[in-house]
């Protein structure tokens, strides 16, 4: 069952967060569905514009309402993630997403409030809620790229006038993440002191991490071990969720784990069975790796056994 993302906001909010997980093919889909199935967790498809363009929207949105069919107890919301302004707009008047992402961080804040103004004004007269960004993530996922001497942590005081200047129902604040699998060295952590400044001026208000992929460390020796090189990758220590959670971090954006575990599988299928070109063997081991990686991740964000809660406050 879709539902809005501002419906999961409002019983999450202090007690649990929605992982929002971002999909590109059947394959994803479908242990995405098992996984939060399997715990009774809430979720959100995250639908970039590389995936789009990758798989076509009317397929990427085709794949989702089947999987759907065959999950109907599946709790969800659909969102684009880090859209530009043509993108929010081809999103909102598909009649397909419950959410967009507009993604003008990278803009001075005014223009930045300006922008997302017109893409919350255009939502909202569809019912739909916007995620804007303040404050910039280094690192890099698909077209969204800042190097480290670029990237800066959310100013609250800014935060609290980007909420009420744009309207904006949610926001992602740069907190110390990154995109991609190099996010941290040594033991760096997040921000929890910018993330409890912010919760004091913006009290109540949903705000969004993204660039939280764990990056596990037995996945990334497992990909090297297979022939990958990935020296040095380091993500959040998934435990600081329930720390974050309490704060207001109510949607925790997770992609990079994700292509990990595909990337594991598929080397070490090729390693394992060089004779195979059956390209759906490794597939269905995937599908089952990735729903045993989503239901793990639910425990971490507490969303897991989270459903019947919800359907509660929204009266099914």
């Amino acid at each position: 069952m879709i539902v809005t993302t501002a419906d999961l906001f409002k019983v999450a909010y202090g007690k649990f967060a929605v992982g929002a997980f971002n999909i590109n093919n059947m394959e994803q889909a479908l242990g995405l569905f098992q996984g939060c199935v399997s715990t009774n967790a809430p979720f959100i498809i995250q639908l970039s514009k590389g995936a789009r363009k990758y798989a076509n929207p009317k397929v990427i949105e085709a794949i989702t309402r089947a999987v759907e069919e065959l999950y109907p107890q599946a709790l969800f919301a659909v969102h684009l993630d880090h859209g530009d302004e043509k993108t929010c707009y081809d999103c909102i008047d598909s009649g397909f997403y419950s959410s967009v992402m507009i993604d003008a961080s990278h803009e001075p804040l005014e223009k930045n409030i300006e922008i997302t103004r017109r893409v919350v004004e255009r939502a909202h007269d569809k019912g739909i809620s916007v995620e804007a960004e303040l404050g910039r993530l280094g690192g890099v996922e698909e077209h969204v790229k800042v190097d480290e001497k670029h990237a800066m942590l959310t100013d609250p005081d800014e935060a609290k006038e980007f909420v009420e200047k744009s309207g904006c129902d949610c926001l992602a604040v740069a907190i110390g993440t990154s995109h991609g699998a190099y996010k941290f060295a040594g033991h760096q952590s997040l921000h929890f002191d910018r993330i409890e400044e912010i919760q004091k001026l913006l009290p109540g208000f949903p705000l969004v991490m993204h660039g939280s992929s764990s990056v596990p460390q037995d996945e990334v020796a497992r990909v090297n071990a297979a022939g990958g090189a990935m020296k040095g990758a380091r993500g959040v220590d998934e435990d600081e969720f329930a720390r974050a959670i309490p704060l207001g971090v109510t949607k925790v954006n997770i992609d990079t784990d994700g292509r990990l575990v595909w990337t594991r599988v598929h080397r070490e299928s090729f390693r394992d069975d060089p004779e195979n070109i059956d390209f759906r063997k490794p597939g269905e081991v995937f599908v089952k790796e990735y729903a045993k990686f989503i239901a793990h991740k639910t425990e971490k964000l507490l969303s897991n056994n989270r459903v019947a809660e919800i359907l509660a406050a929204l009266g099914r």
